[in-house]
């Protein structure tokens, strides 16, 4: 059948960080290949699925060529002369060959790679975009960008503990107006950071790393910069990522680049007081992911006036999320396919989290490809949100540029909202 799977390969290639990760290409009988890659993160969070590295001396032990191996002898096989269009069922049967907790037999990348270019490949052999594919015809909700415009924490070599401070382009009318308001706001930024003679080197996500005096003074400068683009704050929201799980040890919370210990309720109390003085909306992993209790206060300090956002909390895995929803911690979940290893699962989470009346950010790693599946992702699942970096570095635009052109495609269907 020319729907059937006839090859499955896999290689090593790099990331954005120059490290090694996995591509795969799936072929079908007809003649169609697709191609998908996998994305790496720096901060991970303790619980996501085993993104299986070599070990050994070839790129100081982060090659990749185990993962790829296990592509090319264990999956392939698996998956030849199966229905390309039985997503589930494929996902399903490299879950079963590997039948551990976290991916470690396989390595989520190496799953991950297969599944996500089995779906490129079903919707090749369709003739029609991958969004419309994994969604359906109700897919015609574009994301707002959650743009990282300034890095600290594990992203930065700076003195910034927080990790990523963001932008989101809330009052434009669609998606192209709020990029390209983001991007005026991103050269401002940049503007005012050499104006005051700080680096403008950016981190792995694009965003600038300097040097500053606190974390709220990053929020300041980010305001100037909205203002100094012709933009208010009716406009233009900020969004955070502390990353906090990097922070968390023996029960407190140790800021590195502060040099200060906090308590689970003073590091709420600091929230609650930057979103009380700050236009925040949204906070992701303001808690660590073994502070669950923690996690029920702030959702209820917080919860019904900002977004609060679990990644490492969650890490893309339905059975944490149903754990955080019968909790009542956060009121949303971070979507990285990568912290999972297959498309369904991925789709499980999603699923749960949209019923449960969780929001879903769509999200990208710091260490990224040319691959933009996750901006098709994001319009499928009507999710409204997507982190994929700042406005520069080829592995970050190309999703923009890709959420561009199905704005395109969906002309006067397309639809543009926060929350």
């Amino acid at each position: 059948m020319e729907y059937s799977i006839k090859s499955v390969k896999a290689r090593q290639v790099l990331d954005s960080r120059g490290f090694p990760t996995v591509e795969c290409d799936v072929t079908l009988e007809s003649g169609v290949t697709a191609t998908a890659s996998v994305p790496s993160g720096a901060s991970t969070g303790e619980y996501e699925a085993v993104e299986l590295r070599d070990g050994s001396a070839p790129f100081g032990g982060k090659g990749v060529m185990k993962a790829v191996s296990n592509v090319n002898t264990l999956i392939a096989p698996t998956l030849l002369g199966k229905s390309v269009f039985n997503q589930q069922g494929l996902d399903e049967l490299m879950m079963k060959l590997d039948d551990t907790e976290n991916k470690s037999k396989i390595g989520a990348n190496a799953m991950l790679s297969a599944s996500l270019a089995v779906a490129k490949a079903a919707a090749k052999q369709l003739r029609i975009p991958l969004y419309r594919y994994l969604g359906g015809i109700t897919s015609s909700r574009l994301p707002v960008p959650m743009m990282n415009i300034l890095n600290g924490g594990a992203h930065a070599s700076n003195n910034i503990d927080i990790q990523e401070f963001m932008i989101m382009p809330v009052g434009a009318t669609c998606f192209s107006e709020g990029l390209r308001q983001c991007c005026e706001i991103y050269q401002a930024l940049k503007d005012i950071l050499k104006s005051l003679g700080k680096s403008v080197a950016v981190g792995d996500e694009g965003g600038f790393a300097p040097d500053l005096e606190s974390d709220e003074q990053a929020i300041e400068l980010i305001l100037k910069a909205v203002k100094k683009a012709g933009y208010s704050q009716n406009d233009t929201k900020i969004a955070l990522d502390a990353a906090s799980s990097e922070w968390y040890g023996e029960g407190v919370y140790k800021l590195p680049k502060r040099g200060e210990i906090m308590s689970t309720d003073d590091l709420i109390k600091y929230f609650d007081r930057l979103c009380a003085t700050y236009p925040i909306v949204s906070v992701e992993d303001p808690l660590s992911e073994n502070d669950w209790q923690g996690w029920v206060k702030i959702t209820e300090t917080l919860g019904d006036r900002v977004q609060l956002v679990g990644d490492d909390l969650f890490v893309t895995n339905e059975k944490r999320l149903r754990q955080g929803i019968e909790m009542g911690a956060a009121n949303s979940i971070l979507i990285k396919v990568n912290q999972i290893g297959t498309l369904t699962e991925t789709f499980n989470a999603i699923d749960r989290a949209h019923c449960n009346g969780y929001t879903t950010v769509i999200s990208h790693r710091s260490g990224e490809t040319e691959d933009t599946t996750i901006a098709d992702i994001a319009v499928a699942v009507c999710s409204g949100q997507i982190k994929t970096g700042a406005p520069c570095r080829g592995e970050r635009t190309a999703k923009y540029n890709r959420l561009l052109r199905i704005e395109e495609e969906l002309a006067l269907n397309a639809k543009y909202y926060f929350k």
